[in-house]
């Protein structure tokens, strides 16, 4: 049986609309009070695993999963060993350094060395900064990361920007931004390779698919 791990937040509805589109239904996972984590698609063709977001690829890359959904932003930043497929399209935004709006800073290189960033993406932030040869302090936050500059813990942040309104309401302002971010579809390579429970066959509808509603 094939086994597709889904994102828990912001990716999860679109996800299961695109698998369904392909005949995969899992929409159980979205049924008011529904706890579930593990679900087996109406058809009963494929079992559903909806994980936190960071774990999508842990569990593609290790074999629990052999299909897997997943923003741009955690391969960049985890860099798992998974075959990269296809860029989906939906779930768009992206990584950007901010600072308060009354700081005076122009862009990134303007900061001073050894401040302090805060940031959830931490190995993303290390090469953004070592690329201008900036020595910055990277503070680790596991969310509320707009609070770095607010109560003065740090200069500035790098964040996951979608509107930008979190920010405004914040009185913060990008300054750079390090890459753009879309859901992307990822597979196990191994499982890939042999077409384990007609993998390849689910990977084209979902391409295919993808590309007549121009999400790719």
């Amino acid at each position: 049986m094939l086994t597709v791990a889904l994102p828990k937040g912001s990716l999860l509805k679109e996800s299961i609309q695109l698998l369904k589109s392909v005949g995969l239904d899992f929409t159980g996972f979205l049924e008011s009070g529904n706890r579930q984590l593990q679900l087996i698609d109406k058809s009963g063709r494929a079992r559903g695993l909806k994980v936190r977001a960071k774990d999508v690829p842990v569990y593609v890359e290790y074999g629990q999963a052999q299909l897997g959904i997943v923003g741009y932003d955690v391969l960049r930043e985890k860099k798992p060993k998974v075959a990269h497929l296809a860029d989906l399209g939906f779930g768009g935004c992206r990584l950007s350094v901010a600072v308060a709006a009354d700081s005076g800073y122009q862009s990134a290189i303007d900061l001073q060395h050894h401040c302090r960033v805060a940031s959830t993406s931490v190995n993303s932030t290390r090469e953004y900064f070592q690329s201008l040869d900036l020595a910055v302090e990277i503070v680790h936050l596991s969310g509320s990361v707009e609070l770095g500059p607010i109560t003065g813990m740090s200069e500035a942040i790098v964040d996951l920007v979608s509107t930008g309104t979190t920010l405004k309401q914040n009185n913060l302002t990008e300054l750079e931004v390090l890459y753009h971010s879309t859901a992307r579809l990822i597979a196990h390579p191994l499982s890939y390779r042999v077409n384990d429970s007609g993998l390849s066959e689910v990977i084209e509808q979902l391409r295919s698919t993808s590309l007549e509603t121009g999400l790719s």
